[in-house]
């Protein structure tokens, strides 16, 4: 090899290695979430988008040493904005179900999930049964394991559903549903914590059927991205072991969520 092509084929050689480490650090992850589901997930009066699960995905960012941009997306095509590539991962307090499975993987569950009725307070709701509340308006979120579950219990209920959790708060505040079904965490948020929250309170028990609340609350990726799974969850596995996941929760909550004791 001559002298003239040895130098040529080092600084092409030094040019791919300088080529893929600066792509390996310049890679920004897309952590998408919802934005309307406090306080897990919401936008501040800045327009940043904050919350425990905004949190919680900025911490595992850091811990697979990447950056991460977080994207707002309605909760209707968070799933398809996935597999359309609008960002990586979902950290939206979506429960693992088998239904979602079909679409994608989901990591490790980084907290649990149950949901509960809403009712008004001095409601004369005490019974959960299709019979008794066949008479009644009953709201959810569309697109929601909460959706799911009200059409399927009370058939015979009218049943409406909202593209926001927000919405669904506004008419239940206002008089027009009877009862709403939610994630338990956000509902016990609104009733004791928010001054429109204070027209309702939790009633019955936790629903936790896994049929609809699945095996908890995970993150959702393409199921082709196996290694970032994986990423993900040895980071929340020392997240958890070294305290980092409790300061975070006890930020937003009275219980750990993970445990929910």
């Amino acid at each position: 090899m001559t002298p003239k092509l040895k130098l040529a084929t080092a600084l092409s050689t030094l040019a791919v290695a300088a080529s893929l480490s600066t792509g390996a650090f310049a890679e920004t992850l897309r952590l998408g979430t919802e934005g309307a589901y406090p306080p897990f997930n919401y936008i501040e009066a800045d327009g940043k988008i904050a919350g425990f699960d905004v949190e919680i995905g900025q911490e595992l960012c850091k811990r697979i040493g990447e950056e991460c941009e977080v994207v707002a997306q309605d909760w209707d095509g968070i799933i398809p904005g996935l597999l359309a590539n609008k960002y990586d991962f979902i950290i939206a307090s979506m429960f693992i179900t088998e239904e979602r499975k079909k679409q994608v993987d989901f990591t490790d569950p980084y907290y649990l999930a149950a949901m509960t009725n809403v009712v008004p307070k001095g409601s004369d709701i005490t019974e959960f049964t299709n019979e008794a509340l066949a008479d009644k308006v009953i709201g959810a979120q569309s697109g929601t394991t909460q959706a799911d579950y009200i059409e399927a219990t009370y058939p015979d209920a009218d049943v409406r559903l909202y593209p926001t959790q927000d919405e669904v708060n506004l008419d239940m505040a206002s008089g027009r549903i009877d009862m709403q079904v939610g994630d338990m965490l956000p509902m016990l948020d609104w009733t004791t914590k928010t001054e429109d929250g204070a027209c309702c309170e939790l009633a019955g028990e936790p629903i936790t059927d896994p049929a609809f609340v699945g095996e908890g609350v995970g993150i959702a990726l393409r199921q082709e991205d196996d290694e970032l799974r994986e990423k993900l969850n040895a980071a929340l596995a020392e997240m958890r072991a070294d305290g980092t996941y409790k300061a975070i929760n006890d930020k937003y909550f009275d219980i750990d969520v993970y445990t929910m004791k």
